[in-house]
């Protein structure tokens, strides 16, 4: 019955922390805005309510291993899982941020590819470069405070392919070297620029989408490893249901703690070895 409990209560907490944060903001913004309706609940119950969604917004998923070992600590009377979580939240942490660095990457090397394209248009319908590149960088965006420079050079006469060679310096913003490139020609050999920012365009979109299809190919391995991560888990859960007790064994005896200190140390170098792999290729591409 504490198993069951226990299980049910992680299950609960998981969904609470991976919910979506601006699902939450609209349903307290819709519900307790004003303080609540009239009847819906205890004087002060808005706020609370409102309050305990914005924690959950703060919230990160890493904080997931860090309730996973209390779970387990819990279940299995030992201080032992409590410490593991903690080690892993900022490994997990780690692992959320390099995302996030990967997900701005490719949204500025969009944001590339889209100027190159729109600034194209700007020139052919008669614009001169500067003010086609001030249209262009308002309607993209998506530079971050790069982008300020660019438009103060373009709008003032300045160095535009300096600007442009700065920006460029963002992970993500390497094809402004090429819009650069193509500004300096265009600009001092007077070479039709809208010709040049199509192939331009054309090159960064074809790299783009080989690097989609590796990730595509990729993905059946990381999926692989994830899945093999996490068969000791379902090993611990297929005991405890046999009523074998795996955690007792493993926390309070010399040799399941000795297995569990191998089991760890392989399973790690198991995931770090894929990964590695993984990162190889992609690098090679």
């Amino acid at each position: 019955m504490a198993t069951s409990v226990a299980l049910a209560s992680c299950a609960g907490a998981a969904v609470w922390l991976l919910g979506e944060r601006n699902s939450a903001a609209r349903r307290a913004r819709a519900l307790f805005a004003g303080g609540g309706a009239a009847g819906s609940g205890p004087p002060g119950w808005g706020r609370l309510s409102a309050e305990l969604l914005r924690a959950r917004g703060r919230l990160r998923a890493e904080w997931l291993a860090l309730l996973g070992g209390l779970v387990l600590a819990v279940l299995g009377a030992s201080v032992l899982p409590v410490v593991l979580g903690a080690a892993g939240v900022p490994l997990l942490r780690r692992v959320r941020l390099a995302d996030r660095v990967r997900r701005d990457r490719e949204r500025r090397a969009d944001t590339v590819i889209a100027l190159c394209a729109v600034l194209a248009g700007e020139v052919r319908a008669g614009r001169q470069p500067g003010e086609a590149l001030l249209r262009a960088a308002r309607d993209c965006g998506g530079l971050a405070d790069a982008q300020a420079t660019v438009l103060a050079a373009a709008r003032f006469g300045g160095d535009v392919p300096g600007a442009l060679a700065t920006a460029a310096r963002q992970p993500g913003a390497e094809g402004l070297r090429g819009l650069a490139a193509c500004w300096r020609v265009a600009v001092d050999q007077g070479a039709g620029l809208a010709d040049g920012l199509d192939r331009l365009a054309a090159a960064l979109r074809s790299e783009r989408d080989q690097r989609s299809d590796l990730r595509a190919q990729l993905a059946g391995a990381r999926a692989t490893a994830v899945m093999l991560a996490g068969l000791p888990a379902l090993g611990l859960l297929i005991g405890t249901a046999l009523g074998a007790d795996p955690l007792h064994v493993l926390l309070h005896t010399p040799a399941g703690l000795g297995c569990l200190a191998a089991g760890g140390l392989l399973e790690g170098l198991g995931l770090w070895w894929v990964l590695r792999i993984v990162r190889g290729a992609e690098a090679a591409a």
